[in-house]
């Protein structure tokens, strides 16, 4: 943008102004910060434009006046690039409502009794429970269970029949010493009479002491173990 009356050339600013990923961009998975950031220098560069485009009209050459075509339709594509900073601003609002609207659902199993699908269970106050199910009866149903670390320290076998068993486990290894409260996982595997594997799932069982929902959707804490909120099945207690 040249200013009349000077023989200097200012650069104008508008170009870096709409060509701004951080001031285009329709992604919501960036910080607040950021998102702040970028406004605050949208803004600047913003009321410079219309400062200079301000000063320039003012000093125009009566003879030679400058082109609106130009600056008109940077206008336009200007406001373009505020609306579209408006919606990132709205998406991140209705991205943080979400996730508290997440955490004040998972307040209300604190202290309830909660089953879920997965094989990680905490053992809390010396005892973990899981249930395993078979997908048909089985000749054969081995169980180990593993601590966080991955090193079994319990064996044993299970139901054969068809359906859902349980386990409750006392928290002790194979020599009958009890372990540390903590995070288990349970591998449960069957096979039939000829020697077949037998389809086998798994679920936990455990207390919810907490609930997280840092990222982005809540999170129930059994102890150490984090379960997603959607693999819940059954809630008692």
């Amino acid at each position: 943008m040249s200013i009349s009356g000077t023989t200097s050339t200012t650069t104008n600013p508008f170009s870096s102004l709409v060509n701004n990923p951080a001031y285009t961009s329709s992604s919501t998975s960036g910080s607040g910060s950021s998102g702040t950031s970028a406004a605050s220098s949208f803004t600047a560069n913003y009321n410079t434009f219309i400062t200079l485009l301000t000063t320039q009209l003012q000093n125009q050459n009566p003879l030679n006046p400058t082109d609106p075509n130009q600056f008109t339709t940077e206008l336009i594509q200007l406001t373009g690039v505020e609306q579209q900073m408006e919606t990132n601003s709205s998406l991140l609002s209705v991205a943080s409502s979400l996730s508290s609207l997440g955490l004040s659902s998972g307040i209300g199993y604190m202290g309830k009794t909660v089953q879920a699908t997965g094989s990680t269970a905490p053992l809390q106050n010396g005892a973990a429970t899981w249930d395993y199910t078979l997908g048909q009866s089985a000749a054969n149903v081995s169980l180990s269970i593993a601590d966080s670390s991955g090193k079994v320290v319990w064996t044993g076998t299970g139901d054969g029949t068809l359906g859902t068993h349980a386990l409750n486990w006392n928290g002790q290894d194979m020599s009958g010493t009890q372990l540390a409260d903590g995070d288990y996982t349970l591998t449960a595997t069957a096979t039939d009479g000829s020697g077949n594997t037998v389809s086998t799932t798994t679920s936990v069982v455990g207390t919810v002491t907490g609930v997280d929902s840092s990222g982005g959707q809540a999170q129930l804490m059994l102890g150490g173990v984090s379960v997603p909120l959607a693999n819940v099945t059954q809630v008692t207690g």
